[in-house]
């Protein structure tokens, strides 16, 4: 009895000096300098031209508590904060509640944020990376409560929430989802609406509708807890068929979410940037965003895919020189999915992995005319099992083919030989130079796509071609500068020359063989279809496995990178591998529709000479050969008809 008393007097004394400090902090907040709102967290997003393409809070769709439905009103409060008009900014009877319940379950499941506090964080603390940011909020709070009406804080979070689909805000929301106002939405279309700010990617009703339904079931019980409707009420509104557009009313591209969330993604992982937004009246951030082309890039992404297929696209456009991201799509369409797998996947590249492979050949002695035999073969592997890849619909020229030739269509068997003749640590070494982080494996596959990469990467090493050698990193934001006009970041644009310019024009022209009709014979170039319809000479090359189809493709003016596949890694039907390259080369040469035809290729280095070839086997052209084809090569490496390559280096690799 003696310890309870002593208990109990020392609580008290413990929840005195709790009320005073808590008393003593909203004296000191309430006589601080007001706390700024109206330009917290304004992001405002310029494009390559130094045009406004996103504004943040600064929406122009802001709405007074009065023009939002009361409906929705009712439905936010009694769901995510149903004291919000009884607290100073902290439940402590519901975080009590939900610490219990969080300990009793053994999961971090409940949480007990009022709306404040997730106004405070929406606000100052969106790029917090460490455990100060709970404190933050917790002070950001008071600082908001001390110095704002109930009525200004509401007004406020509704008007900067996000509800999906990249709209921010009740308004911009309610006219996406519904076409109205948010002032005249009725209760089924509040209820499930005021569901998605819990999980946008999860709980959007174009997306995830069951979910969605669900959430909105949920909503329901609790207005009926409150006594704001009756349990059959509940029961009707539920039942209520509500249409959802999913539209905006003007023009906008739904694609400019994906290159919106890539930036947002990037700025969290630029260390300069501050921890919170609450001294540094905004953010201006500089991106290399090209509207026109974003425009033609979703343009011909919807063109080209059937409305009804699952299938899933990504796709980056380059600046070649910077490594500048102009146009970046990460799905079909953001209003379904909002899954960004241009920055978020990474799939098997097939044999778009092959161009690091004959660069690397290169450098090791080999020339575009250097001959391997295109046959069945089994490559033994020691202890290991025998390795027996095939070509594409398995077809082999039994003959010596060139390295132009092989990249024409793309032979495995040459490039297996090659990455064994060279030994597997070149086409690593290669890959790393170039700016591709990911582990690979060091496996006789390698060369034909098997390991898995990302598309920023694969543009990225691509690009090193594209400008004669230089090592760039892709990237999406080019400066960022503060409310006052500190730069707070500048990327950096300094490129490293770490392949051989004359080595990559040769290569760069190899890789125009995949749209040549010189290289019809018993097989087809990959990309033969394109052979008419391009009006710029582009280096190209595809890459397929069972479940991905890549186009990379560039010239010195641009690079674009295209992958298609299904999320579920499930296999391509034979017309799934048309889409890739129509979306490709439409992208690309509407881009450069008003370039004339020769510019963007590359010219001719001092130390490399053409000369007349028969493509196929890369031997010298006689006046026999139906086809001549110039081939490029270092000076003093030219075949000659006499040139044991021809005859010799296919039995290098054993069959």
């Amino acid at each position: 009895m003696k310890l309870f008393k002593i208990s109990w007097k020392l609580l008290k004394v413990f929840l005195l000096f709790l009320c005073i400090g808590v008393v003593g902090c909203y004296m000191y907040v309430k006589f601080s300098p007001k706390l700024t709102i109206d330009s917290a967290n304004n992001i405002m997003l310029y494009d390559i031209n130094k045009e406004v393409f996103f504004k943040g809070s600064q929406s122009k769709e802001w709405v007074g508590l009065n023009d939002i439905s009361e409906n929705l009103v009712n439905a936010t409060i009694y769901t995510e904060d149903k004291n919000f008009y009884k607290h100073f900014g902290f439940d402590f009877l519901r975080i009590g509640k939900a610490l219990i319940t969080n300990i009793t379950n053994g999961k971090n499941s409940q949480g007990a944020s009022t709306i404040t506090q997730q106004y405070a964080k929406n606000l100052f603390l969106d790029f917090d990376k460490t455990w100060k940011r709970k404190w933050d909020e917790m002070w950001y709070t008071m600082r908001i409560e001390a110095n704002y009406s109930k009525k200004e804080i509401l007004e406020g979070y509704l008007n900067t929430i996000n509800y999906g689909h990249g709209k921010y805000g009740i308004e911009a929301a309610s006219k996406f989802y519904y076409g109205k106002s948010a002032k005249d939405l009725s209760m089924a279309e509040a209820t499930l609406l005021s569901g998605v700010p819990k999980a946008p990617s999860n709980y959007s009703p174009i997306t995830n509708f069951d979910a969605a339904k669900e959430r909105q079931l949920l909503v329901l019980k609790q207005l009926v807890n409150n006594n704001i409707i009756t349990e059959e009420e509940k029961d009707n509104i539920y039942n209520e068929d509500v249409t959802i557009l999913g539209k905006d009313n003007k023009e906008t591209l739904s694609s400019i979410n994906y290159y919106q969330d890539a930036v947002m993604a990037e700025l969290k992982g630029i260390d300069k940037i501050p921890n919170n937004f609450s001294d540094i009246k905004g953010l201006k951030i500089y991106t290399n965003f090209n509207y026109d082309l974003q425009k033609t890039l979703e343009n011909n992404i919807k063109k080209t895919f059937p409305e009804d297929s699952q299938l899933e696209t990504s796709s980056v456009v380059l600046n070649p020189e910077n490594g500048g991201v102009m146009a970046l799509v990460g799905g079909r369409d953001y209003n379904k999915s909002t899954y960004n797998r241009a920055i978020s996947s990474t799939r098997q590249v097939g044999s778009t992995m092959k161009p690091y492979l004959y660069y690397a050949a290169l450098e090791n002695g080999f020339t575009s005319s250097s001959a391997f035999i295109s046959e069945k073969t089994t490559f033994p592997m020691g202890n290991e099992e025998p390795y027996a890849p095939k070509n594409y619909n398995d077809k082999y020229g039994n003959k010596p083919i060139s390295m132009a030739t092989a990249i024409a269509y793309s032979d495995n068997i040459y490039a297996v030989k090659t990455h064994m003749f060279l030994g597997s640590d070149a086409l690593i070494n290669m890959a790393k130079r170039v700016g591709i982080t990911k582990q690979l494996e060091s496996v006789p596959s390698l060369p034909l796509g098997t390991n898995e990469i990302s598309i920023m990467e694969m543009a990225s090493g691509y690009a090193a071609f594209a400008n004669l050698g230089y090592r760039v990193k892709s990237h999406l934001i080019e400066k960022v500068v503060d409310g006052d006009g500190n730069t707070l970041y500048k990327a950096d644009d300094n490129k490293e020359l770490v392949l051989n310019p004359s080595l990559v024009y040769i290569l760069n022209n190899m890789l125009t063989a995949t749209y040549d009709p010189m290289y019809i014979d018993y097989n087809y170039p990959t990309a033969i279809s394109l052979s008419a319809k391009l009006r710029h000479t582009y280096g190209l090359k595809s890459g397929t496995t069972s479940g991905d189809n890549w186009n990379i493709g560039f010239n010195k003016n641009v690079l674009c990178a295209v992958w298609v596949g299904y999320d579920d890694n499930r296999e391509l039907t034979t017309s799934d591998y048309k889409y890739a390259q129509n979306i490709w080369y439409k992208t690309v040469e509407e881009y450069q529709k008003d370039v004339p035809e020769k510019e963007g290729w590359y010219e001719k280095p001092n130390n490399v000479v053409g000369v007349l070839v028969e493509p196929i086997t890369g031997k010298p052209a006689n006046d026999a050969d139906k086809n001549k084809k110039l081939m490029y090569f270092l000076k003093g490496t030219e075949p000659s008809a006499t040139d044991p390559t021809f005859d010799e280096m296919s039995q290098v690799v054993g069959n």
